[in-house]
Formats: structure tokens, C-alpha cells, sequence
């Protein structure tokens, strides 16, 4: 009877823990859930940001895209004197520099990537700065001609490039209308097959620039920045005024009083970010030629979505960013244009901003 009563026990003994087992296993699977799901969202703190449709984004213009991005960017010199005007290919650039060549006469430095016009130019000759600007995007450098510093850069094999001076009549063709030094074009069919003959590896896209949401932009704030002047020295040849448009939310580029816009097709080059920076300049020869500080930081205006901000300007790993209090901002998905002028006048001198 007692060993009977012993297994009874023994028996019930097992059920009961049988049962706590199962129970503990199974307790509040959602509140587990829950945890789980907040340690994701910590860890990965984009999953919070509206996605977009696209898998893909272009690295220098933060745009939508089906297909992955897998070219090079190609950086060319572009003459802004005005005999060479209207260029070639400027509404296709996703970057574009703004800087003084000798004198008080502009130029341009042309990233591509996300597009490709069929032709580009005219062409003008390399400078330091812009050499390393364009390296700032591990660029293929597109140049006709050079100054000495530029020629030992270039010679030296411190960025792919390819320049008029050795392929003069070849790949870079001289334009019957206009006369020398306004008259070089070269077309990105000809850059490819340049590249091709100089075994330059021509698929690897750039690192992406740091760009926000479009519901970011839509909430931007700022002072107004609508109508934007930049004077060169009081120079009018190379007066540049930025004007917004409501209906587009883009900024259209003038020079000179025209409109920047495309020698053969007309389409404007349009603008989603206009950075205006300070920094010294120095005349170092004979010629005007200049050494402009692009390393120390300073003072710049960031113009986006019809507002300006006063910020400040850092060189991270060659490219000119925006920063305020030391944090790092945001393009507005799109082309950016980048003028760069001396501190002496400065930005107080060299830019205004007109209401409507």
C-alpha cells in the first residue's frame, strides 16, 4: 500500500514540474517581441526614416535609383571666361566647384556620375586646387593644359587624368565657331576610350556625400534665401546670381546676366544646394596664379530649398562639407554648386541676399 501511495506522489510530482516547464517557456511572447523589436530599432536607427522606392541611391545626388551605381565620376575643367560661354554639359554635373583661376575670372570644376552629357567643355587647364578637389571624389581628371605646380601633379601619377596637351586633335577636338584657348570639347565616349587605352579602372563609384530625407527638406529653416548674389571683385562678367523657384523647389544659376543653361540642348543647370565658402587666397607668381587654403575650415552660407544658413566649412578627406556647431549637415537630394571666395573681401562683402 505505501509503495503504491509513493508512486501516486512520484507521478504527480512530474506533472507538476512537466507543467512549470512548459509554462516558463512559453511566458508573455510578446512582451519578448517588444524587447526584440526595440533592440533592432536601436541598432539600426535609419529603420525609424521613411524609405523611399529605390533600392539604390546615386552617391553624389542622394536620387532614387533601380539600378546599383557603379561608374567612376570624371571631374573636368570647365572655361567660365566669356567667350566661352554657354558651356557644354554643366546641367549634367552632380558637383560643381566655383573657383578663381588668375585675375578675377572664374572656373569651374564639373563632377559627373549620376549623368552623362555627350559632350563637355569647352575645356580649360588644370590648377592645384582643383586637382585636389577632384581627387576628393577619386575623380578620372578631365584638363587641358596646366600650370607648373599642376603639370608636376599630374605627372606624377597622384590622380588618373587625361589633358589636351598630349591628345590635342585626338580625344579633345577644337570647335570651328570659337577661337583658342575657348575652343576644346571633348565627349565622354572619347573620355572612355581614353581611360580604356591608359588601363584606368572606370567602375567604381565614389563614396556617397551625406544627404537627408525629402521630408527633411520640406521642413528646412532659415533666413530667406531666395535671390542670391555673389560679386567676384565687382567684376559683372562674373557676377553670379542664384534665383529659387516655389514650383520646382531648384535654384537657376546667371552669369553675367544669362542664364546658365546648355550651349546646344538650352536646359538650365538647376541647383538643389548652393555652398558658399571663405577662405584665403594668395597670389604666389607673375601671372596671377593663386594658392587658395582648402584644409583650414572657416565660414560659409548653406542655401537650400529658398533658405540660407550661416555654417561653417570643413575638408573631410578632400571634399568641402558643411558643418554647424561642430555637426556635420545634409544636402537636399540633388545637384550641389560650390563657390569658393577669398576672405579677403569675404563672404559679408562678396555675398547678399535679396527678398522678393
Amino acid at each position: 500500500m505505501l509503495k503504491k501511495m509513493l508512486v501516486l506522489i512520484l507521478a504527480a510530482v512530474l506533472m507538476l514540474s512537466a507543467c512549470g516547464g512548459k509554462t516558463e517557456k512559453t511566458a508573455d511572447p510578446k512582451a519578448k517581441s517588444n524587447e526584440n523589436s526595440k533592440t533592432t530599432s536601436e541598432q539600426n536607427p535609419q529603420e525609424n526614416q521613411k524609405k523611399d522606392e529605390y533600392p539604390y541611391h546615386y552617391p553624389l545626388t542622394g536620387i532614387g535609383t533601380n539600378e546599383e551605381p557603379k561608374r567612376r565620376s570624371v571631374a573636368v575643367m570647365i572655361n567660365n571666361f566669356p567667350a566661352a560661354r554657354p558651356q557644354s554639359g554643366l546641367q549634367k554635373a552632380d558637383v560643381t566647384y566655383e573657383v578663381l583661376a588668375e585675375g578675377d575670372i572664374t572656373r569651374f570644376l564639373a563632377i559627373f556620375q549620376s549623368e552623362l552629357p555627350e559632350k563637355v567643355g569647352p575645356v580649360r587647364s588644370a590648377r592645384d586646387y582643383f586637382i585636389n578637389l577632384a581627387k576628393g571624389y577619386d575623380s578620372l581628371y578631365i584638363a587641358h593644359g596646366y600650370s607648373p605646380e599642376a603639370r608636376q601633379m599630374l605627372m606624377s601619377g597622384y590622380i588618373d587624368n587625361l589633358n589636351g596637351i598630349q591628345y590635342d586633335g585626338t580625344l579633345f577636338k577644337r570647335a570651328s565657331f570659337r577661337k583658342a584657348p575657348h575652343n576644346s570639347y571633348i565627349t565622354f565616349e572619347n573620355i572612355q576610350k581614353g581611360a580604356d587605352q591608359r588601363g584606368y579602372e572606370m567602375d567604381t563609384p565614389p563614396a556617397p556625400l551625406p544627404f537627408m530625407t525629402k521630408d527633411e527638406a520640406d521642413k528646412l529653416t532659415g533666413d530667406d534665401g531666395k535671390n542670391v548674389m555673389i560679386s567676384y571683385y565687382h567684376n559683372q562678367s562674373f557676377e553670379v546670381v542664384y534665383e529659387y523657384d516655389d514650383s520646382s523647389k531648384k535654384y537657376k544659376r546667371y552669369s553675367g546676366g544669362e542664364l546658365t543653361a546648355d550651349l546646344d540642348t538650352k536646359e538650365p543647370v538647376l541647383l538643389d544646394n548652393i555652398f558658399i565658402i571663405e577662405t584665403d587666397h594668395k597670389i604666389i607668381d607673375s601671372h596671377g596664379r593663386r594658392d587658395i587654403n582648402l584644409k583650414s575650415g572657416g565660414n560659409a552660407y548653406l542655401v537650400q530649398r529658398g533658405v540660407v544658413k550661416k555654417v561653417q566649412w570643413k575638408n573631410i578627406e578632400g571634399r568641402i562639407l558643411p558643418y554647424e556647431n561642430g555637426k556635420a549637415l545634409n544636402f537636399v537630394q540633388g545637384k550641389t554648386w560650390i563657390n569658393i571666395v577669398p576672405t579677403d573681401p569675404g563672404l559679408d562683402e562678396m555675398v547678399s541676399f535679396h527678398k522678393e
